[in-house]
C-alpha cells in the first residue's frame, strides 16, 4: 500500500487551469482518469488525511504511485479527453456504467445494395439505421411482423438471399406477400431501397404520411369496386395502427427527446434511459455503476451522457435531453453535446406537466433496477469484498487479492491440448486479459506437466516485461533464464497466451508507458489452478524455477471444491456458504468454460481442414479465391499451373507450390450426409474452402463425447 505523499506534487507545481489528470499504479498503468476546472484544487483533495477520504478513493489513492495532468484550454475540452483516455486507459476506478445484457436494436442495413431488416446488438456500424434499443428481441420481431405487410422488406440472411438467386425460387416469404423478393428480381434494387426508406420513415415516428396515403388508397380502390384490394389497405392500415399501439403516446407534442434518471444509495448507482421519438417510447436501456467516490447525482448525470453520446453524432443526439440533476458546471456538457449533435441541444431537469410525470415513470424503473441489482450476488461490492477478505484469511494472505488469475488445461483424450488463463479484479471478470495457449514443448495428455508449462511461460512474460521497463532488483535469479536472455524466446511475436480478441491483439503491441493494459505485464496476488496438489505443485515449481516468490498458489479440486496449498498435505476446506468460496469456484469455472471452448474450436477447425491447408503462403482469401473460381477441390486438384495462374493474386511460384501440394495429398473418402445417405461430391456448396465434403459423423464420436476436460 502506497502513501499518498509520497507521490504529492509539490506546492505551485500543479496549474490553477482547467484540464485532465491520470493517476498510475506501481507498474504505469493509468488507474483513474479525472478532469477539472481548477486542477490545482481538484488534485489538492486527493492528499489530504486518508481517514477523511470516501473508502473507494482512498484505496485508490494508495495503489496510485504517481499522478500526472494535461492542461487544456477549456472545459468542453477537458470533458472531451477525459471521455477519450477512459475509452483508451479503461482505468479500474473510473465510474464506469456496466449493462446487465446487450441491448437489441431494430437494425436496417441501408449500406447494402439490398437493404436488409433485422435484430443487431453489439457496437453500431456505418450505413445501418438502428431503432431502439428495445427490452426483449421478441419484441422487435412482432413489430417487424406486423410492418412486413405494408412494407415487404428483405429479412433473410446473405446465405438465404444467395441460394435464392441462384435457383430462381423464393423464401416462403415471398411467397406470402412479406418479402417483395427482390432475390427473383421480383422488385428492382432502386424501389426496394425505397421502399426500405419508407420503412425507416416509419420506424421514425413519422407515421401520419403513411396511414393517409393508404387509407386514401383503400377509398379509391371501394370507389372503383375493388374491394379485395380494399380489404387489403384495411387489414395493412389495421397492422401499423397496431404496431403504433406498442408504443403509446407519451409526449402529445411529438417531442424528440432522452429522458435519463438516477437512483443511488453508497455504494452504487443505476441509470435508466427512455429514448423519445416523436412522443413515443422507442426504447430503453439502464446501467449500473459503483460510486468510486462521492460523487453527486449531476456528477453521475455527466458520466451517463459520456457513456451515451460519446460515439454519437447528428439525430442520434435529441434535441432535448431530460436530467434529474445538472452537471456543475452546465455550459461545457451542453456544448459537447450540441456539438455531437450539430445544432442546439436543451439539457434541463423537467419541472411539471407530462414530461415531468413521464420522468417519475423512468425514476421508478431506475429504482427497481437498483434493488434487481443489489441481489445479483456477484455484482454486490459488499459481497466481493467480503469474499477476498475471507480468500486472505482462509490462505493466509498479507493482504486481499485484487487481481486472482486461473488456469487450466482442456483436452480431448490427449488431442488438442490447450490451456486458458482468465483474470478477476476486484471480484469481477476482466475479459480484455484473458488469454489462451497452446501447449507445446510435448505431444499426449499430462495435465500436471501441461500446467507447468502454461504457468511457466505466462510468468516468463511478466519476467521479460519487468526486465525491459527496468525494475529488476540486483541479484535477481530470474535473469539467469535463457527465456529472458534469448531475443528469440522472448520475441512478443511467440504465441504465448494468445490474446481472446483481435482488438487484444492490437493492445498488445502498445508500450508499457502509455499505462494502457498490457500484455503479462502485471501480476496477481493469487494464482489458482484446476485441480488438486499434483497441479498446484507443479504451478508453485514453475515459479520457484523462474525465482518468483511473492506470489500465493492454490488449487481448487472439482470432486469435494477442497482448496489445496503447496506443500500442505490436508486441503483447507471452505464453509458452504462462504463468499470466498463462491468466488473461487467462479473463477474456476469461467476458466473451464474459456479453455473448452478454444479446445473445440481448435478441434473442429483440425476436423475442416484440407489439402489447401497446407500450402505455405496461401491465406484464407486465396484459397477462397481458388475454391470459387474452380467450384471444388477436386477439379481444382486437376487443374495445370497455367489454369491455376490464371486466378487473380495467383503468381506461377505459387501456383507451381498449389499444384504439388494437391498432387501429394490423397483424395479423402468420399463425404456422406447421413439424413438423406446422398454421396457429396468434394468441394459441394457448404463446404470450407479448400475442405472437401466431410462426413457428418466426422465430428466427435459417439463413445467419446462427454470426455473433454
Amino acid at each position: 500500500m502506497a502513501d499518498p505523499s509520497s507521490y504529492r506534487p509539490k506546492p505551485g507545481q500543479i496549474p490553477d487551469s482547467p484540464g485532465v489528470y491520470r493517476f498510475r499504479d506501481e507498474h504505469r498503468r493509468v488507474i483513474y482518469v479525472g478532469k477539472a476546472k481548477s486542477l490545482r484544487q481538484r488534485l489538492a483533495n486527493y492528499f489530504q488525511d486518508l481517514a477523511g477520504l470516501h473508502p473507494r478513493t482512498r484505496s485508490m489513492v494508495t495503489t496510485a504511485a504517481s499522478v500526472e495532468w494535461t492542461v487544456v484550454s477549456t472545459e468542453v475540452e477537458a470533458l472531451q479527453l477525459e471521455y477519450s483516455w477512459i475509452k483508451e486507459y479503461d482505468p479500474r476506478f473510473n465510474v464506469k456504467y456496466r449493462d446487465d445484457k446487450s441491448y437489441p436494436y431494430l437494425a436496417v442495413t441501408m449500406n447494402e445494395d439490398f437493404p436488409r431488416v433485422q435484430v443487431m446488438r453489439g457496437h453500431k456500424k456505418k450505413g445501418v439505421r438502428y431503432f431502439g434499443p428495445y427490452a426483449h428481441a421478441w419484441a422487435i420481431r412482432d413489430t417487424v411482423d406486423l410492418l412486413l405487410r405494408v412494407f415487404p422488406v428483405r429479412t433473410c440472411s446473405a446465405g438465404v438471399f444467395k441460394n435464392a438467386s441462384r435457383t430462381g425460387r423464393p423464401c416462403l416469404l415471398g411467397y406470402i406477400g412479406k418479402c417483395s423478393a427482390p432475390c427473383v428480381e421480383r422488385i428492382s434494387a432502386d424501389d426496394h431501397r425505397d421502399l426500405a426508406e419508407e420503412f425507416c420513415d416509419f420506424m421514425a415516428g413519422r407515421t401520419g404520411a403513411h396511414l393517409r396515403r393508404l387509407e386514401q388508397q383503400m377509398s379509391q380502390a371501394a370507389d372503383e369496386m375493388e374491394y379485395e384490394r380494399a380489404a387489403r389497405l384495411r387489414d395493412d392500415i389495421e397492422a401499423l395502427r397496431k404496431a403504433m399501439e406498442k408504443n403509446a403516446v407519451v409526449l402529445a407534442d411529438a417531442t424528440d427527446a432522452d429522458l435519463i434518471a438516477v437512483a443511488e444509495d453508497e455504494l452504487e448507482a443505476a441509470v435508466q434511459i427512455f429514448h423519445v421519438r416523436g412522443g413515443r417510447v422507442r426504447g430503453q436501456r439502464g446501467w449500473v455503476t459503483d460510486k468510486v467516490e462521492e460523487i453527486t447525482t449531476g456528477a453521475l448525470v455527466e458520466h451517463a451522457l459520456q457513456q451515451l453520446y460519446g460515439e454519437e453524432s447528428g439525430d442520434a443526439v435529441p434535441k432535448e435531453v431530460l436530467v434529474p440533476a445538472l452537471p456543475d458546471p452546465v455550459e461545457p456538457v451542453q456544448e459537447w453535446l450540441t456539438g455531437r449533435r450539430g445544432s442546439a441541444v436543451s439539457l434541463r431537469v423537467p419541472q411539471r406537466g407530462d414530461k415531468r410525470a413521464l420522468m417519475e415513470t423512468v425514476e421508478r424503473n431506475a429504482q427497481q433496477a437498483l434493488v434487481l441489482h443489489k441481489t445479483k450476488r456477484a455484482s454486490d461490492l459488499t459481497t466481493r469484498s467480503r469474499a477476498l477478505e475471507e480468500i486472505a484469511e482462509a490462505l493466509d494472505l498479507d493482504s486481499a487479492p485484487l487481481r486472482i488469475e486461473c488456469f487450466d488445461i482442456s483436452h480431448l483424450q490427449g488431442d488438442d491440448v490447450v490451456a486458458s488463463m482468465v483474470v478477476f479484479e476486484d471480484g469481477l471478470a476482466r475479459k480484455s486479459e484473458y488469454r489462451r495457449f497452446q501447449i507445446k514443448s510435448f505431444a499426449g495428455q499430462d495435465d500436471v506437466r501441461s500446467m507447468h508449462e502454461v504457468i511457466s511461460r505466462r510468468f516468463r512474460r511478466y519476467l521479460a516485461e519487468k526486465e525491459r521497463t527496468g525494475e529488476w532488483t540486483d541479484g535477481d535469479p530470474a535473469l539467469t533464464d535463457p527465456a529472458l536472455t534469448d531475443p528469440g524466446l522472448a520475441d512478443p511475436a511467440l504465441a504465448d497466451g494468445a490474446p481472446a480478441t483481435a482488438e487484444d491483439a492490437v493492445a498488445s503491441t502498445l508500450t508499457e508507458e502509455d499505462g494502457r493494459p498490457k500484455r503479462f505485464a502485471y501480476p496477481p496476488q493469487l494464482v489458482v489452478v484446476d485441480g488438486g496438489q499434483p497441479q498446484v505443485a507443479a504451478a508453485r515449481r514453475a515459479l520457484d524455477d523462474l525465482g518468483i516468490d511473492d506470489i500465493a498458489v492454490c488449487g481448487l479440486a472439482k470432486r469435494l471444491e477442497e482448496v489445496w496449498l503447496p506443500d500442505d498435505g490436508d486441503p483447507v476446506v471452505l464453509p458452504r456458504t462462504s463468499e470466498g468460496l463462491y468466488l473461487l469456484q467462479r473463477v474456476r469455472d469461467e476458466a473451464h468454460r474459456f479453455a473448452i471452448t478454444y479446445q473445440r474450436t481448435k478441434r473442429a477447425k483440425r476436423f475442416r481442414s484440407g489439402p489447401l491447408d497446407d500450402v505455405p503462403g496461401l491465406g484464407e482469401t486465396r484459397k477462397q479465391a481458388l475454391v470459387k473460381h474452380f467450384g471444388s477441390v477436386k477439379k481444382l486438384r486437376a487443374a495445370t499451373i497455367e489454369q491455376i495462374c490464371e486466378v487473380p493474386g495467383i503468381g506461377r511460384k505459387t501456383a507451381e507450390t498449389i499444384a504439388a501440394a494437391l498432387a501429394e495429398a490423397a483424395p479423402s473418402a468420399p463425404a456422406v450426409n447421413t439424413a438423406t445417405g446422398e454421396i457429396m461430391e468434394e468441394g459441394e456448396p457448404g463446404d470450407t474452402a479448400g475442405s472437401p465434403g466431410e462426413p457428418v459423423a466426422a465430428g466427435v464420436p459417439e463413445e467419446r463425447r462427454g470426455q473433454e476436460t
